[in-house]
């Protein structure tokens, strides 16, 4: 209730904006109604799975049918497109590859925007260039509904145990319904500030891993090469200053860790190729802000160089294996 009051208060002294947060707050404290998903990927899969698995019927599409398979077995209701989902479910969570699927599945011929009802709640975990999350917001606030940037952090892996990190950005009246369904994906929801600022949050994020993943890859390459054993060598590591995420929980050489992707020949994961658009998207709001970023600059350089040479579909932790190539090894 206190949701509902807070979000009619604010109605009050914004009567020119077109949506109705009460609508919205009130329908999110209901029993668990319907939840839209589209986009169901190596991240939005197990994003969806979770929320099936807290009790929330899922109404799910994805451009490539067969990648919906496994959340239909699991009781999901599959429909042909976003239009679709918007039509039966007034909660929608979309996880697309980059900005023109986002553009295209929210405004596009059979978007979500074409049904969708007065007071829906639109959550987009995608990464993508934060002018795209306003204008997406806009177009939402056109039609009556919610639109909230929550890009994500944490990969695979904390997709399937539900424990990614969710960064919000959107009206924070509507905060509490967005983490009402967040919370069931992840371990950390965080409010960032208006739409668009979960993207800066994420892209900031991103590029600081790609930075460290090159970093471990070089540190644990130049170590094998001077004979230590790697598994010694990322011991040390982790029990030293240098130790950092690429290092203790994702780490790029074969052989040293189980369950990630560098033991599986780079499969599945977050791949260079996704690695490259999150460093490309950093390359331009840091030169519309005018921020040096040398190190970013040359990661974003080499995850481009490694898909080139094959590596797109790869693991972006693969960066170890290309730096091996290119020393002949």
């Amino acid at each position: 209730m206190a949701a509902v009051l807070r979000a009619s208060r604010c109605l009050v002294g914004r009567s020119c904006r077109h949506v109705d947060y009460a609508l919205v707050s009130t329908r999110s404290m209901a029993s668990k109604t319907q939840v839209g998903f589209i986009g169901l990927g190596n991240m939005g899969n197990p994003m969806a799975k979770n929320l099936l698995k807290h009790g929330y019927p899922v109404i799910a599409t994805d451009v490539f049918p067969e990648s919906c398979k496994e959340v239909q077995e699991l009781g999901a209701q599959i429909v042909d497109n976003p239009a679709e989902v918007a039509d039966k479910a007034d909660r929608i969570i979309t996880m697309l590859p980059s900005s023109p699927n986002v553009i295209d599945v929210y405004t596009g011929p059979n978007g979500i925007l074409k049904k969708v009802k007065k007071g829906s709640l639109l959550i987009d975990s995608s990464t993508i260039d934060p002018a795209v999350s306003k204008e997406m917001a806009a177009a939402a606030e056109k039609m009556g509904a919610v639109f909230m940037d929550a890009p994500v952090s944490g990969g695979v892996g904390a997709a399937s145990s539900g424990k990614l990190t969710f960064m919000v950005g959107g009206a924070e009246e509507e905060f509490t319904a967005a983490k009402e369904l967040l919370s069931c994906m992840g371990a950390n929801v965080v409010y960032c500030g208006q739409v668009g600022t979960g993207q800066a949050a994420k892209i900031c994020n991103n590029m600081l891993l790609a930075i460290g993943m090159i970093g471990t890859s070089e540190t644990m390459n130049l170590g094998i090469r001077l004979g230590l054993d790697p598994k010694l060598l990322a011991k040390i590591l982790n029990m030293s200053s240098g130790r950092c995420w690429s290092s203790d929980t994702y780490n790029p050489v074969p052989g040293v860790m189980e369950g990630v992707p560098s033991g599986n020949n780079y499969q599945g994961g977050f791949g260079t190729q996704l690695m490259a658009k999150d460093l490309g998207l950093a390359q331009n709001t840091a030169t519309n802000t005018k921020t040096p970023v040398p190190l970013g600059s040359l990661a974003h350089q080499m995850y481009r160089m490694m898909c080139a040479r094959g590596y797109a579909n790869k693991d972006f932790s693969s960066v170890f294996q290309f730096l091996r190539e290119e020393e002949g090894q």
